[in-house]
């Protein structure tokens, strides 16, 4: 049986102050252990709980509290209740007006509820738009739901904060509470202040609790008015301390009431509150002296009034989306960058957009460690993959599998196979809170490749930024780093990548010390790596290092029974943005594009289709509006009964489907790249491959 009384070892115990999943989920699990077996489970042991928490589920324990049903019971009838009113009429009086001046003006995310307690948890008064419990007759302390932050801040004499599951009841599990004790002159507890708020989507990163421990000021600053305001109506009352005095405490009371109002003000980053649309509902003093602007004059107007017309701000605002972006703000003739870390608040029951919290630091301020401001945004899931043929299914069902592990995967298949489609749908469903890094190794020169990898500090070679910069591996920490065409990897720097999935850790260019990063990598290639390692053109030992997980991507051809519906939905979908009618398609073109050997896969026929419905007419695709290409190339096999295997290969397919592209292109390599549906980088390589003179 656990014995109540602490040891000293627990007394000294340290507790974690950092608000993440990991710590939550770990006061969760020695939850429900204890729940599940009181007597032989010792929460004082968790690194997590707070002696003085564990101590509490003890004693909760042992007076028998129901954490599953205790708060559904009413506690005081309607008689005592209204006695406590009375007795605590002065205290509610001056709390009211105090409590609407913090909603009013603190920062908060919707979901915020405050409450007025007396010296027994008896609920006085409450504020703010969370799910209220009906105050009349509520009494929460320890002997009638147990542990709780106003019970033990008032035991305490200070304030604390209790996360989720710290909580004995479980109806508090998604809360977290912030509480302050409101004392007399004595220094003898008669109230307390609460806050509660909602942990859903908020329960990563050190950004959230930073905003806690801004709330755990707020709320001790207000607690600390509401004695200043008692301390001044009892020296009203009694009239017996000296003028000089009565200024001291309207002073005090005057400047409990700045430091409430100003806890957001003396920050040294702009804050600003955005609706859905990007309507401005409020800003801190540092953002309106950003934005130029008088504080008469933030509301009512729209963030994009200081943003390029192609910035992503409102879109990502609207879609809900977490992340942090560089834009530039634009006044007048004057432009200025900023990293803005954008984070939605969200419905706890619809999960809908209600408003953005947007912070703004100046990109020169934290340019040294700007960690995800170059990140990719990875916006596709495995949803977002069209295709009902059971070989993509098969595909997918391995991928969904894959995503819970964390071991490398490389993504095989011929190019616009939908690579990084799936790359960023196994991002999407193992680790969806981090970022998202692409790095194209054939998209850039060999000299830059690395510093695009591995960073660099301020100095190390010409052109460097003067503070440096973290390189796409260090950003990827936490999330997910995606190297697409791996195969065209410089073989000296395949050991140094080597080296960092091994170690797990980097050294920027120029850099003195390592720095440890955590990562899912996941590679893509069109190219046989098998083949290229016994023709010694690509590491071994790095190969089987990323292939721990391979997934072979279907090429169009193999899956031709998806044609079909990928045809409809692209159609729609481009005209959908378009604002156009979706027109009708001739059986000549769906024949026509089943026929098609489609080299370029999956992109090719997306650009193929987009040709069709620009040149189509009357609202009708047909067989005209199809490119050239595909009209010269593509015969029905039955037609022709003199092939021979070898010009029915994929190689003199795609050869000639170049040929014809470069004769429609006029030799223009970027349109000719966009008729066949493929990077201009793969169609240089691919006019190598086969000789071709250019």
């Amino acid at each position: 049986m656990v014995n109540n009384r602490g040891s000293d070892s627990l007394k000294n115990k340290q507790r974690s102050t950092l608000i993440t999943q990991e710590r939550i989920d770990n006061i969760l699990r020695w939850k429900e252990k204890f729940l599940s077996e009181p007597l032989n489970v010792d929460p004082r042991e968790c690194d997590d709980i707070s002696n003085e928490v564990a101590e509490s589920w003890l004693r909760s324990r042992d007076r028998g509290i129901d954490p599953y049903n205790s708060m559904s019971k009413p506690y005081l009838n309607s008689t005592e209740h209204a006695k406590k009113i009375k007795k605590n009429r002065p205290l509610i009086e001056i709390t009211k007006p105090l409590m609407e001046k913090f909603r009013d003006m603190a920062v908060l995310p919707s979901g915020f509820v405050l409450y007025l307690c007396d010296y027994t948890g008896a609920f006085l008064l409450q504020a703010g738009d969370m799910m209220r419990v009906p105050t009349e007759g509520v009494a929460w302390n320890e002997g009638t739901i147990g542990t709780c932050a106003h019970t033990i801040c008032m035991e305490l004499k200070q304030p604390i904060q209790l996360l989720g599951p710290e909580h004995y009841c479980v109806g508090l599990h998604n809360i977290v509470g912030s509480a302050a004790p409101i004392m007399d002159e004595s220094r003898k507890i008669i109230a307390s202040i609460i806050l509660g708020q909602p942990i859903q989507h908020r329960s990563e990163g050190e950004y959230f609790s930073n905003f806690l421990s801004h709330t755990l000021g707020l709320i001790t600053a207000l607690a600390k008015a509401i004695e200043t305001q008692l301390k001044l109506n009892q020296t009203n009352e009694l009239l017996t301390e000296s003028n000089s005095n009565l200024i001291k405490v309207i002073h005090e009371l005057n400047t409990a009431m700045d430091t409430l109002e100003t806890t957001l003000e003396v920050m040294d980053e702009g804050i600003i509150t955005l609706d859905p649309t990007g309507t401005i509902i409020n800003m801190n003093r540092e953002a309106t002296r950003i934005f130029k602007m008088r504080s008469e004059e933030k509301s009512h107007k729209n963030i994009n009034e200081f943003l390029h017309t192609q910035s992503q701000v409102t879109a990502l605002v609207t879609a809900g989306k977490s992340v942090d972006i560089e834009e530039s703000i634009v006044i007048g003739n004057d432009e200025q960058p900023y990293m803005i870390n954008i984070r939605p608040v969200l419905n706890k029951n619809t999960h809908q957009i209600e408003a953005a919290v947007l912070r703004l630091n100046h990109v020169d301020k934290v340019n040294a460690q700007a960690a995800n401001r170059t990140g990719s945004i990875a916006t596709y899931s495995f949803e977002s993959i069209i295709g009902e043929s059971e070989e993509l299914k098969k595909v997918i069902s391995l991928a969904r599998r894959f995503s819970t592990s964390s071991e490398n995967v490389l993504l095989m298949g011929e190019s616009g196979t939908g690579k990084e489609l799936f790359a960023q749908a196994i991002h999407n469903h193992s680790c969806p809170q981090g970022p998202f890094m692409a790095v194209n190794c054939a998209a850039m020169p060999r000299e830059l490749i690395e510093s695009e990898l591995f960073g660099y500090e301020g100095g190390s070679f010409t052109g460097a930024e003067r503070t440096g910069r973290p390189g796409k591996i260090e950003l990827a920490h936490g999330g997910t780093l995606f190297l697409d065409e791996i195969g065209d990897m410089p073989l000296e720097l395949q050991a140094v990548l080597l080296r960092t999935l091994e170690d797990k850790q980097i050294m920027r260019i120029g850099g003195r010390r390592y720095k440890k990063v955590d990562f899912r990598l996941i590679a893509a290639t069109n190219k046989n790596l098998f083949k290229m390692v016994k023709e010694r053109q690509y590491r071994e030992d790095l190969y089987f290092r990323l292939s721990v997980l391979t997934i072979n991507i279907p090429s169009l051809r193999n899956r031709k029974n998806d044609i079909d519906v990928l045809s409809q939905y692209f159609i729609k979908n481009y005209c959908q943005k378009q604002g156009w009618k979706t027109p009708k398609v001739t059986k000549a073109v769906i024949r026509k594009i089943q026929e098609y050997e489609w080299p370029g896969n999956v992109r090719q026929l997306q650009n193929a289709l987009i040709y069709a419905v620009n040149s189509a007419q009357n609202d009708v695709i047909d067989i005209d509006s199809l490119p050239q290409y595909i009209l010269l190339d593509s015969s029905p096999l039955h037609d022709e009964p003199n092939f021979t295997t070898d010009s029915l290969s994929l190689e003199h397919l795609e050869k000639d489907a170049i040929k014809t592209a470069l004769l429609h292109a006029k030799n223009s390599i970027p349109d000719a790249a966009k008729l066949l549906g493929i990077s201009r980088s793969t169609l240089y390589r691919k006019l190598k491959d086969y000789g071709f003179e250019y």
